[in-house]
């Protein structure tokens, strides 16, 4: 592994790329908030900030974004309200989460943008997956409220919901997390993106859809990992580097641990290496881990994992961890 971040002059800027931005979800709710909307709107608006800097230097970016905590909102205020209004699919609560964060970044963004021959526009996006993916036989994703030990056993008996403890926290729903095929608006998301129209598509990792016998697609009760969809994102618009804005500054070695320490600069088999020896948490960093290795290995010059106020300077090669093939 290198010491230090030595990137040679074609990675770093003084020229302009195509860039795609993949928000985390701290960007939007901190781990600490309420969740409302006036304080979505001020972190949105900060993050808005830093990703403006981008465009002003002459970037051409698109966004993507993860809805965790949003879509968890919705489905707990369903069940809340089960009594009065009917409960929605999970791929419904995921569009209505991605249309919502969409509005929220495309306001402020447009606000921080304007005067700048820059247009936003967010798009609620399918993603394609595989209704045999195995992932449909091992559902493995925790969403939505918390429930009690004979809550959770009623889930089961009435909705034949898959539920399990978490962490010791409670139980909750388990859904599937199959991998990503294909985002069904590509075309129409490369073409917006060759305007110099800003894209924000494929919120919380895309709506999943499944293809039936005779060609049509239908919603399924799923989630997809938004970093595995961000590779497919990032690769449809040529983007040549990926930034992933999470809530760490530097990806790290031995996490949370006296030993820890911090990467600048590795190479996907470095990556590969670290990951195959477990330093990167299923969930949380392995699958950002896994979408640099899959960008890189595509064509995609370099990926940078940092925190959103570093954005700009990850992006001249100062701060945050930097992927190379």
């Amino acid at each position: 592994m290198r010491a230090e971040p030595e990137l040679s002059r074609k990675t770093v800027t003084g020229m302009t790329k195509k860039i795609l931005v993949a928000l985390g979800g701290n960007a939007i709710l901190k781990h600490t908030g309420s969740g409302t909307a006036a304080e979505q709107f001020r972190n949105i608006a900060e993050t808005s900030r830093y990703i403006a800097e981008l465009v002003k230097a002459g970037h051409r970016i698109a966004i993507t974004h993860g809805n965790g905590p949003q879509v968890g909102d919705i489905l707990l205020a369903y069940e809340c309200a089960k009594a009065t209004i009917p409960l929605m699919p999970l791929d419904v609560c995921g569009a209505e989460s991605a249309g919502m964060i969409g509005y929220m970044l495309q306001q402020s963004l447009g606000n921080e943008l304007a005067g700048y021959s820059a247009p936003v526009v967010s798009l609620i996006t399918r993603v394609c997956v595989d209704r045999n993916d195995p992932a449909f036989r091992s559902p493995s994703k925790p969403i939505g409220p918390f429930f009690t030990p004979l809550e959770a056993l009623r889930m089961r008996e009435e909705r034949g919901w898959v539920v399990a403890d978490d962490s010791g926290r409670g139980y909750r729903r388990l859904v599937p997390s199959p991998s990503p095929q294909a985002i069904l608006e590509s075309d129409a998301i490369s073409r917006l993106f060759s305007q110099g129209i800003i894209v924000i598509a494929c919120g919380g990792g895309g709506v999943p859809v499944v293809r039936d016998d005779s060609g049509s697609f239908h919603g399924v009760e799923a989630v997809i990992d938004k970093d595995h969809t961000a590779d497919l994102f990032a690769r449809a618009i040529g983007a040549e580097i990926l930034l992933i804005l999470t809530d760490v500054e530097k990806v790290s070695l031995d996490y949370g641990q006296k030993s820890q320490r911090d990467i600048p600069l590795m190479t996907s088999d470095e990556a590969i290496r670290f990951r195959d020896a477990g330093h990167f948490a299923p969930g949380s960093m392995e699958p950002k881990i896994d979408a640099a290795i899959s960008f890189l290995r595509a064509g995609g010059e370099r990926v940078i994992i940092t925190r959103p106020e570093l954005g700009f300077a990850a992006i001249e090669g100062k701060a945050g961890t930097q992927i190379v093939l």
